[in-house]
């Protein structure tokens, strides 16, 4: 296969993977350079090590040692790792495949399948993970599970503790669990409160804000007249 075609599926395969998917999603700014700039590097020295007669030994070197960087400015979720290393496959599909013809872009569509489903926001949209600090040290695991659920109105799935301090009465756990599905109740709670006006004996009582509006246009009028 040519090698400028592959180039170009390259570019868009990390462009879907940057714009389409991953900040759309995480909006994270910091990380879309850092994904582009990786796939278009690795690409650029796969391209150069691949005309060379230890390109492909080099070229899995160069994904092993590229597997290992850990970047200390900034914590980076596994999600984001995941997308990391999609970026790095993508990279040297591109400068290392050119001689698996059109498998090598049917491979590259399919690592942003793999990220579609596996980080589409509706798979398994109510699983959540915490890190807490209880005031209350728990050296009971089922009474710290049932206080967990009580605390956190959710299912609890699994509760690993972290740290028991027994001197200073606290537990770090990280708790996985099931958020609650929200309900009319809920909206309703959350439902801005209409505001309250006083009536002629001083008691407070509830105005519907467009009365409150159309009475304070008659108001208006009637002084302008």
């Amino acid at each position: 296969m040519d090698q400028t075609l592959l180039i170009a599926a390259d570019l868009v395969a990390v462009a879907l993977l940057t714009f389409a998917l991953y900040f759309p999603r995480h909006r994270r700014r910091d990380l879309v350079v850092a994904y582009l700039t990786v796939n278009v590097g690795v690409l650029a020295v796969s391209l150069v090590l691949g005309s060379s007669t230890i390109g492909a030994g080099l070229g899995l070197g160069l994904f092993g040692v590229l597997s290992i960087i850990r970047l200390r400015s900034s914590e980076i979720e596994q999600h984001e790792v995941a997308y990391y290393f999609a970026a790095l496959a993508i990279g040297l599909l591109g400068g290392l495949g050119s001689g698996f013809g059109w498998l090598t872009i049917g491979l590259m569509a399919l690592v942003l399948a793999v990220l579609v489903v596996g980080d589409h926001p509706a798979l398994f949209r109510r699983a959540r993970q915490q890190v807490l600090v209880l005031d209350r040290a728990f050296a009971d695991e089922r009474e710290l599970r049932d206080h967990l659920g009580v605390l956190l109105g959710a299912r609890i799935r699994s509760a690993r503790v972290d740290e028991l301090d027994l001197v200073n009465d606290s537990t770090t756990v990280t708790v996985r669990f099931d958020a609650p599905r929200s309900n009319r109740a809920d909206a309703a709670a959350r439902r801005p409160a209409q505001p309250l006006e006083a009536d002629r004996a001083g008691v407070p009582v509830e105005v519907d804000a467009r009365t409150a509006r159309f009475e304070g246009a008659a108001q208006y009028e009637g002084a302008g007249r």
